[in-house]
């Protein structure tokens, strides 16, 4: 079954990909004789599409049916296609600047991406249902056990996997310490180990991994280690390897160069917008319009942050709840569309903070999250930065462990392609900001967990149930 679902996703995959590039070509062969026929310009042109196409789909997630629900799919896919058209077609302008056709660069035909990306869109969300469907057709969810180690812990857990109900199915729950906890695992297909201590976790994913059992467990900072270490071998010895370094000096300077260019940029494309905000925020209530307060970067070293002010005037400055009333009309709109967050490219060009890097938390908040979680203080190894993984990936409530974990992951894996890769993947923050930036909220599971003692109660009740059963 599982080689039907992979094949059935390639054959899909490559469909839908040949049938982008067939109407991107098919509308620029009209005005393009060149590409009716074998030439340099079609070689060229169908060589950058495949190669931007494969780029833009591992950095926004690609044809991920049977994973993810359709609307995402839809959205990184459309983004995808986007940005391959748009190199692509100033690809096939350079190749345009000649004496046969023009002499100097022209963005001719520009109106022709309309109707290809309209065209594309529709195509995709036909390609996106009709895969979802026939993967779920042939795949039942996942019978899901889910191993924890408390009735909050449950709480986290239970509502995420509620968002994936054609995917998986929550079967049972159990403590980690349950009396009954392998052969339980042994009646599900996938387990979910949530908030289990290491020692225990290390035990469950052996005989997980013993019984062929899909695994799914939550990260510590020693899994993050790990996951970053290279493995090396001294002599017939193997080793994972991890090495305490900072950024190199040729790193440091590039991520430099790069946060320059792209606050310069980024503050003369955005002007207008600056004085909408403004205008807008004046009109609002007659506040100021920028919002300064105290945030900690590299190192712990202080700096005063700027942004649009979103909330009213004299009120205390603590994390944003849901439907809180602090916040004004004006900054609802700027917060559901992250431009508040604009004015922080001032302090990217005053070296205070980096284009990408971990958020920059609130003084109180690396206080009281490093007092829970002492581990919080290592993002502090870099930069704080406008935008990063837990920025796209998170949520605006993302607890403090995960968001550590996040930026871990992004500080222990650092590389240059992975900044290009999160400045692209920031588009998608603009267009799901309403799930982004929603306040902080507590959502029961709806499930009731048991510890290990009670379900040694409730298995016991059971025996004596089925004695008397037989007896009877």
């Amino acid at each position: 079954m599982r080689s039907y679902r992979r094949l059935l996703v390639f054959c899909l995959k490559i469909s839908l990909f040949l049938v982008l590039f067939a109407l991107f070509l098919g509308f620029y062969a009209i005005p393009n004789f060149a590409l009716r026929h074998p030439s340099r310009t079609l070689a060229t042109t169908c060589l950058t599409f495949a190669v931007a196409g494969i780029a833009m789909m591992s950095i926004y997630g690609g044809y991920n049916i049977g994973k993810q629900k359709s609307k995402p799919i839809i959205f990184s896919m459309s983004l995808s296609a986007l940005v391959t058209d748009l190199i692509t077609y100033l690809q096939l302008c350079i190749m345009n600047t000649n004496e046969n056709r023009y002499a100097q660069f022209t963005l001719a035909d520009f109106h022709y991406l309309i109707y290809i990306f309209l065209l594309q869109v529709l195509a995709i969300v036909a390609f996106t249902y009709l895969g979802n469907y026939l993967y779920f057709k042939i795949t039942p969810p996942e019978k899901v056990l889910i191993i924890t180690s408390s009735q909050q812990s449950l709480d986290q857990i239970t509502p995420k996997l509620k968002h994936y109900l054609r995917q998986y199915r929550v079967a049972h729950v159990r403590a980690y310490d349950a009396p009954d906890i392998f052969p339980m695992i042994d009646r599900c297909n996938t387990i979910f180990l949530y908030d289990v201590p290491t020692t225990q976790r290390t035990t469950l994913l052996e005989y997980c991994y013993q019984n062929q059992k899909n695994i799914y467990f939550n990260p510590e900072l020693g899994d993050v280690v790990e996951v970053n270490s290279n493995h090396v071998l001294l002599d017939d010895k193997s080793f994972l390897s991890w090495e305490a370094t900072d950024l190199t000096l040729e790193q440091r300077l590039l991520k430099r160069i790069m946060d320059l260019v792209i606050s310069i940029v980024a503050l003369v494309i955005t002007s207008p917008i600056f004085l909408i905000c403004a205008i807008a925020i004046k009109c609002g209530d007659g506040g100021p319009v920028f919002f300064k307060q105290n945030r900690a970067t590299k190192h712990g070293k202080i700096f005063r942050i700027i942004k649009f002010r979103t909330m009213k005037v004299n009120v205390e400055n603590i994390s944003a709840t849901t439907d809180d009333d602090r916040i004004t009309k004006v900054g609802k709109v700027l917060r559901k569309f992250r431009v508040d967050e604009l004015p922080q490219l001032l302090n990217i060009l005053k070296g205070e903070m980096s284009v990408v890097g971990p958020r920059p938390e609130m003084l109180e908040n690396v206080d009281k999250y490093t007092q829970e979680l002492p581990e919080f203080e290592y993002r502090l190894r870099v930069k704080a930065g406008l935008t990063g993984l837990a920025q796209i990936m998170g949520k605006y409530n993302t607890t403090p462990k995960d968001k550590l974990v996040l930026d871990l992951m992004y500080i222990e894996s650092y590389s240059l392609w992975q900044d290009i890769k999160l400045l692209l993947q920031t588009l998608t923050v603009f267009f799901k900001a309403d799930s982004s930036t929603e306040g902080f909220h507590t959502e029961e599971s709806g499930m009731k967990f048991l510890n290990a003692e009670e379900q040694a109660k409730v298995l016991e009740e059971r025996k004596k149930n089925q004695v008397m059963k037989d007896r009877g």
